[in-house]
């Protein structure tokens, strides 16, 4: 999705949830930005609230049950 498209806004986070997301990202290669938004999109689709309408990003191909 190009940057464009994307919505930004604030998001309050609990500052261990915050350090515990920015170890995971940093082991998985991402941002916490992008891993936060690897998560989000993972839950959606195990959820069935998000239809996979494009290919997977770099590092979203493996299903990490």
């Amino acid at each position: 999705m190009p940057s464009k498209d994307k919505k930004a806004f604030p998001l309050r986070l609990d500052p261990d949830v915050h350090r515990a997301l920015e170890k995971w990202a940093a082991d998985e290669f991402r941002s916490v930005n992008a891993h936060i938004e690897f998560l989000l999109r993972e839950a959606l689709r195990k959820a069935g609230r998000l239809k996979p309408d494009r290919p997977p990003a770099a590092g979203e191909a493996e299903e990490r049950e």
